[in-house]
């Protein structure tokens, strides 16, 4: 039993090489005429072409000398196959390949050289049999443009007199049609040239996701949250605001690399959205959720998220919600604690259960057998049960813009 020779051998082979070194390495090998598109193949090759003068006995080859060469660095070593060999090969343009190459090519594909497998043949499009044809992509890209010239050239001479008739339609209608397509098509490409390097710009001056989340931080931010903050604590129109603390509710959810934000307070609820800075460090921005067009009273907070601790401090520039112009900036610790994720949060409002606490209700549905109810109002921060939270948001938490001494209030009065 023969096997193919010359070039129809060489061009199934490197086709082969071609399809397992692409899905071994993910790399992909573009066949034209350029000799570098085939030069990481040629490496892998060469590995196995330098060490035939020691496995004709174990992967069944002609025996070769070994190299005597002083060189021993790709590509100057007498068994390299380089880029160009392979592309040459491929082409067509070599009527006998060198063995080393042809043997290589064996052991690569089907792990033994030519002799061994042509005793034991393990692919039938290698055995010289006129009735087995080789596959389309195992023809080399010179035989495949020598028939497309020849099919090109017959539609020519069976096409020339339809041409003719067709000249004056496509010059008078078609000629016009594309180059106003053309301007169109570079008109749009400009303007989404222009839209790109606007977005570039808006998100490198405003620092716009500057670090890319990965799946266990956007697991460790996710989810529903408690925030314990002091802010009426700094309140002037509230005589008794002396130890106060309000609780809200906060839920967040990933999108398109960044993070949406509501919060449920005890008076107004806000909105924002927050990103991921660096590793474990977050920005939180939000406003006053309203039905109008404008921004109102927005905060900036900056967080470390820390695995394990059961709180986690956020140092906010925010306000003290206060009445007209006693509304002031203030610099603020929060406290924010992680109580679950998923479910749905719905605002209970105009109940008999509202009105009885004085405050907001907020039920967060975990499922459909577990339900979970917070009532946001004002009270005291001696009733948090943590000392440590207590510690961290009581008044000397906050920070005034304008340093007043009658702001705080420093003890009960």
């Amino acid at each position: 039993m023969n096997l193919k020779k010359g070039k129809e051998e060489i061009i199934y082979l490197l086709n082969q090489a071609i399809a397992k070194f692409q899905i071994e390495t993910g790399k992909e090998v573009v066949q034209n005429t350029n000799r570098k598109n085939y030069e990481s193949l040629a490496i892998t090759l060469s590995e196995i072409s330098n060490q035939l003068p020691f496995t004709a006995e174990s992967l069944g080859h002609h025996p070769y000398e070994p190299d005597a060469g002083k060189e021993q660095q790709y590509p100057f070593r007498k068994y390299d196959i380089t880029g160009g060999q392979i592309k040459d090969a491929l082409m067509g343009l070599v009527a006998n390949p060198r063995p080393f190459l042809v043997d290589t090519c064996y052991i690569y594909v089907y792990g033994v050289g030519r002799k061994a497998f042509e005793q034991q043949p393990l692919d039938p499009l290698l055995i010289a049999d006129p009735e087995t044809s080789l596959p389309k992509d195992s023809y080399s890209i010179l035989q495949e443009n020598q028939q497309l010239k020849i099919t090109l050239a017959n539609l020519r001479n069976e096409r020339k007199g339809r041409i003719d008739r067709r000249y004056k339609l496509i010059r008078n209608v078609l000629v016009p049609a594309c180059f106003a397509l053309l301007l169109a098509s570079i008109y749009l490409w400009y303007q989404q040239q222009r839209a790109h390097e606007a977005w570039t710009n808006l998100k490198k001056d405003f620092n716009l996701l500057p670090y890319k989340v990965s799946k266990a931080e956007i697991d460790s931010l996710e989810g529903i949250w408690i925030c314990y903050i002091g802010s009426p604590q700094a309140r002037l129109s509230d005589p008794n605001r002396y130890h106060k603390v309000v609780t809200n509710l906060i839920e967040i959810k990933y999108k398109n690399g960044y993070f949406t934000y509501e919060r449920y307070g005890a008076s107004f609820n806000h909105t924002g959205y927050i990103q991921f800075e660096a590793p474990g460090l977050i920005s939180i921005h939000s406003r006053i959720k309203n039905n109008q067009d404008i921004v109102e009273s927005p905060r900036h907070s900056l967080m470390n998220l820390e695995p394990g601790k059961p709180f986690l401090n956020a140092i906010s520039a925010s306000w003290s919600f206060d009445v007209g112009t006693k509304n002031r900036i203030i610099g603020i610790r929060e406290v924010y604690q992680k109580v679950g994720k998923g479910g749905d949060i719905q605002e209970v409002i105009n109940s008999v259960e509202n009105a009885g606490c004085q405050c907001k209700i907020i039920r967060w549905q975990k499922d459909a057998k577990n339900i979970s109810t917070f009532y946001l109002k004002n009270m005291s921060l001696d009733s948090l049960e943590s000392s440590e939270m207590r510690h961290m948001i009581d008044e000397t938490s906050i920070l005034l813009k304008d340093p007043a001494e009658e702001f705080i209030i420093k003890k009960k009065q």
